[in-house]
């Protein structure tokens, strides 16, 4: 069964902020994705996927679910033992432009 992992829950609103994260997936090396394109990874997980995790497919649509989980998941099982990952990061400061 898919689960979404609420372990990491990313509720702080200082995490929304960041617009990179690391993504992580299984016999893949670690990469850093702009928010955009996290989103667009996410939402191609999704895609591939038999069935999406009940609270997921309340979310109307692929890419609201895939939004949903980047605002409060850093964590999908895809199949047991197999989970995608991803932490926000910020690259600079707050405040240095």
């Amino acid at each position: 069964m898919m689960m979404v992992s609420s372990r990491c829950a990313m509720s702080d609103p200082l995490i929304r902020a960041c617009e990179h994260y690391v993504v992580l997936e299984p016999g893949q090396p670690e990469q850093l994705l702009s928010a955009d394109d996290t989103l667009a990874w996410l939402e191609q997980h999704l895609t591939s996927l038999d069935a999406l995790p009940e609270d997921l497919d309340a979310q109307g649509s692929v890419a609201a679910a895939a939004l949903r989980l980047l605002d409060t998941a850093c964590d999908l099982e895809l199949q047991p033992g197999i989970n995608l990952q991803w932490f926000a990061v910020r690259l600079e400061p707050p405040g240095s432009s």
